[in-house]
């Protein structure tokens, strides 16, 4: 009778535990979340990441963070079959993986009216969607609005042309040495691709095209450097980028994207702003591009993944990254908002980040992209350099 006795008491002491304690629980799930960052964008992702943990007590994120070759380095994990559950990943090179079917359908769990259009068919493969956008991306032209005003020339205006744009880059031009060549100079000139694209859409061309308006554009944009000298040529810039020299005040207007704003808000010690990239006879068309979270379909914790994916796309969660300055949201709630828009901060003209996706366009990016573009990069570069002129 004792034994019994005993033993009930045993249960009842042991009951609390047994409601409360659930050993599935007691261990987290650990979701490997691969992104590349600077320092600067890094530091508001890693609240995030504590946030989330702090909401979902039993899911652990282990960060990956690879600043550097972030592809390969991406491609070996998954070719060890060690691949994040979660891959930050962008327009350009996710076509690679959908194509090579690593990447999960994610059409069930985005809500598209929630995002940018072009936000969401970047990341579209015949009728579904392989990644939700975290943030949208197209170029402006930031200029300094202290050289404008000591040169007298009027601050350029959305609706000013490809032919305004050159005509201000030659009043801005100087040769202050008196050596012959300028050292002051109107615009930028950078010879990656998504730099002179937009000349060659706003002029009716095309990224791989070969027709007339494209190659008219190609050679007009290496005129800008080595016809007009109102850009530096390679051996002029040196060491030197677009975004330094913009700083040391050696360049009036840079065609860049939205992720020189923390630096410039930072940096710069005169006045300056944004306006729309000028008009071609199509108008102003840039590239849109965008970046967004995939979900690798060999992870084994998509529940998780999903949930994670889910919180780093929120509109909560994109309304801190904006604060960053880095980016421009792939939500509209949360582009059109103070929190991107920031009325007391540079640029005044935030908005014409929003315009420029109006009029700009999505690129038909395929699994080849990589390859195509670095042979257009070996076939261009003597034309940049203004060593191959057009045949007439």
């Amino acid at each position: 009778m004792k034994k019994f006795l005993l033993f009930g008491v045993l249960i009842f002491l042991c009951l609390p535990f047994a409601v409360f304690y659930n050993p599935q629980k007691s261990t987290k799930t650990t979701v490997k979340f691969a992104s590349w960052g600077s320092q600067s964008e890094i530091s508001f992702i890693c609240p995030l990441i504590k946030e989330f943990e702090k909401n979902n007590p039993y899911i652990k994120i282990e960060f990956l963070h690879i600043p550097q070759n972030y592809f390969q380095k991406i491609h070996l994990l998954f070719a060890s079959n060690l691949a994040p559950d979660v891959v930050f990943v962008n327009n350009y090179y996710a076509p690679k993986y959908i194509k090579a079917d690593l990447f999960e359908d994610l059409t069930p769990y985005i809500n598209q009216n929630e995002y940018f259009e072009k936000a969401v068919e970047n990341f579209t493969y015949k009728g579904k969607i392989y990644a939700i956008p975290r943030d949208i991306s197209d170029l402006v032209v930031y200029y300094n609005k202290d050289l404008f005003k000591k040169n007298k020339i009027a601050y350029p205006e959305s609706d000013w042309t490809i032919d305004e744009y050159l005509e201000i880059a030659k009043k801005l031009s100087k040769d202050t040495n008196n050596d012959g060549l300028n050292d002051l100079w109107g615009t930028s000139f950078e010879t990656d691709f998504i730099f002179w694209l937009p000349f060659v859409l706003s002029n009716g061309g095309q990224i791989f095209g070969k027709d007339k308006n494209t190659l008219d554009a190609i050679y007009f944009y290496s005129d800008i450097a080595n016809k007009y000298n109102v850009a530096p040529k390679k051996f002029q810039s040196s060491s030197l980028t677009m975004a330094q020299l913009f700083l040391q005040q050696k360049i009036a207007m840079q065609v860049s994207g939205r992720w020189l704003v923390p630096k410039y808000r930072q940096e710069a010690d005169f006045d300056w702003d944004i306006v729309q990239f000028p008009k071609g006879k199509k108008g102003s068309i840039v590239n849109i591009d965008a970046s967004g979270y995939a979900l690798s379909k060999s992870s084994k914790h998509k529940k998780e993944a999903l949930r994670f994916i889910k919180f780093m796309s929120s509109k909560q969660s994109l309304e801190k990254l904006s604060q960053s300055g880095l980016i421009v949201p792939a939500r509209p709630d949360c582009a059109y908002s103070d929190k991107f828009l920031e009325p007391s901060k540079k640029p005044e003209n935030a908005i014409v980040f929003l315009d420029a996706i109006k009029t700009g366009v999505v690129l038909p990016i395929n699994e080849n992209y990589q390859k195509i573009a670095d042979r257009r990069k070996l076939l261009l570069e003597p034309v940049f350099l203004g060593e191959k002129k057009r045949k007439m």
